[in-house]
């Protein structure tokens, strides 16, 4: 297992896979085409994506903010890292990368005096909202941002 940082071709390559499957069984969560390296980069900065492989194949990614005002408008500068675009490559699912990634993102808040590792997800995936509960985070309340009712969920680091 290697992590790399600011691999967002690889990111795009992950995210689109899983965007694909969760298509394919009904669950639709991300456009493809929002998921292009290049229009992850109007989004998201190059050296927030951390990419886990197994060998030379990316397995997972997330992306880490230094600050997150759409989603958290009130929040103090430097009070948490946000955590988007968490993603398993659909061939690798059930292996626990979901979990290493979240474990990197908690490591990595503390190291950078975080308190907090916050994430918004869609408040209509269960099973998605159960991944970020089953490993600790605790919901704080709910919003509509941009016409989709999210969760908001943070842990303290």
């Amino acid at each position: 297992m290697t992590l790399t940082s600011g691999d967002d071709l690889a990111a795009s390559g992950v995210l689109i896979a899983a965007a694909l499957h969760l298509k394919a069984r009904g669950e639709p969560l991300w456009p493809e085409s929002s998921l292009t390296p290049e229009r992850l980069a109007r989004h998201y900065p190059k050296g927030g994506w951390r990419v886990v492989w197994r060998g030379g194949v990316a397995v997972g990614c997330l992306c880490l903010l230094e600050s997150d005002p759409l989603f958290w408008p009130d929040d103090a500068a430097e009070e948490a890292l946000y955590l988007h675009k968490l993603a398993v490559h659909p061939e690798a699912r059930g292996q626990g990368w979901s979990a290493l990634l979240l474990r990197e993102a908690v490591r990595e808040a503390a190291e950078r005096g975080r308190p907090w590792l916050k994430l918004d997800t869609a408040t209509a995936r269960p099973r998605l909202r159960a991944i970020y509960e089953d490993f600790g985070f605790q919901s704080v309340g709910q919003r509509t941002v941009k016409g989709f009712d999210v969760t908001l969920y943070q842990l303290p680091t």
